[in-house]
């Protein structure tokens, strides 16, 4: 069974590199350094789940999530921006922008890993899949999601 992906957009290697080894286990982890690198990933692999910072070269976090919202293609991939402030101002802006929900990094290593593997415990909820129902002519009825 192929694994679900989630991509983790970030300008620092570090960070991409913690959260890819904190997720690989359940999750295909696909990562971009950049907003516009972002944008073009997303739309070619179509993740589960995005994960941005903000403040990155070239493309930032807000404009990527604004692209990410008005595209057919990649307006329903939930993405949460994951950045080191808690400035009320930008965080009204990313949800503007139609980012699903805003996370600050926590600047203590060990909190910063259990806020991502929180993140990966409710991507695997997330995906509990109802089976089908087995009737009694052998037909399978299926239940909506």
């Amino acid at each position: 069974m192929e694994k679900t992906s989630v991509l983790v957009v970030d300008d620092e290697q570090t960070i991409r590199l913690l959260v890819k080894k904190l997720l690989s286990d359940k999750f295909a982890v696909l990562e971009a350094s950049d907003g516009g690198e972002a944008v073009d990933m997303a739309r070619k692999h179509k993740p589960a789940l995005i994960l941005m910072d903000i403040m990155m070269p070239n493309v930032d976090g807000y404009t990527a999530c604004s692209i990410l919202k008005n595209n057919q293609l990649t307006k329903k991939i939930p993405v949460i921006m994951l950045t080191t402030t808690d400035n009320r101002d930008e965080i009204d802006r990313c949800y503007e922008m139609g980012c699903s929900f805003y996370m600050a990094k926590p600047a203590d290593y060990n909190k910063f890993m259990a806020a991502v593997e929180i993140i990966g415990t409710f991507l695997s909820l997330a995906e509990v899949v109802v089976p089908s129902i087995n009737t009694n002519h052998g037909e399978e009825t299926h239940v909506p999601e």
